[in-house]
């Protein structure tokens, strides 16, 4: 294992998140199947370990998205499908804030989502778990609470293009570098977070073993952008 890769919030370039991966969140949202995988750039900048406090700008209702993230610890250009489980170091918990109705708006508009995904504190993350740790990435459970109440629950097992073909998928685009996380995109259950919120997310393996928890706090951020509709 790299030292890199165990150090990927420090270190990693990018964050590559996979969207419209599991079919319910699709539902949830009137979102269209994506025939390959759809991915968007978040900066690394977002990233909160947790405990810490997740700032809602102006004007923001921000959604939590819960997800499994695959941290990369050898780097390659048009990985295959076969070679995919060499690339991964591990993996880690981690949710990717997004600003809906933002999102709603440049939607619209047909614009880029890098502003809503991308603000600073919008990707709380947990520690790096080696890919040892766990014997059957699409055999997790994903868990989030909003002040102790679950709002989403779902395993890895539904997602609908799986971990090798999102490696793939990616590298055919954008080489993989050492320290990349890959979001591996979020269950139905997505929702609101308001200021004063405490939030719990919980990854867990098929005997209900714990991986890891993030915790974080949602707060109001009084200064920098505010959305106007």
């Amino acid at each position: 294992m790299s030292v890199l890769a165990a150090q990927f919030v420090r270190q990693g370039k990018k964050i590559v998140a996979i969207g419209r991966n599991y079919s319910e969140h699709i539902k949830e949202l009137n979102n269209a199947r994506t025939k390959e995988p759809f991915f968007f750039l978040k900066p690394t900048t977002s990233y909160l370990p947790t405990g810490g406090n997740v700032e809602i700008p102006r004007g923001v209702v921000a959604h939590h998205e819960v997800e499994l993230g695959l941290v990369i610890g050898k780097g390659g250009r048009d990985i295959s499908q076969d070679d995919a489980e060499s690339h991964i170091a591990g993996y880690a918990l981690a949710v990717d804030m997004t600003a809906r109705n933002m999102q709603d708006e440049v939607k619209k508009k047909g614009l880029p989502w890098s502003a809503v995904k991308g603000f600073d504190t919008f990707t709380p993350i947990g520690s790096f778990i080696p890919k040892s740790s766990i014997s059957d990435a699409h055999n997790l459970t994903l868990s989030l609470k909003i002040n102790g109440a679950i709002k989403q629950n779902g395993t890895t097992g539904d997602m609908i293009f799986r971990i090798p073909r999102l490696i793939e998928h990616v590298s055919s685009i954008m080489t993989l570098e050492e320290g990349d996380l890959i979001l591996t995109g979020t269950p139905s259950g997505v929702g609101p977070l308001s200021p004063g919120d405490s939030v719990e997310c919980a990854l867990a393996d098929s005997t209900g073993k714990v991986l890891d928890e993030v915790k974080f706090t949602a707060v109001s951020r009084d200064a920098g952008y505010q959305f106007k509709s």
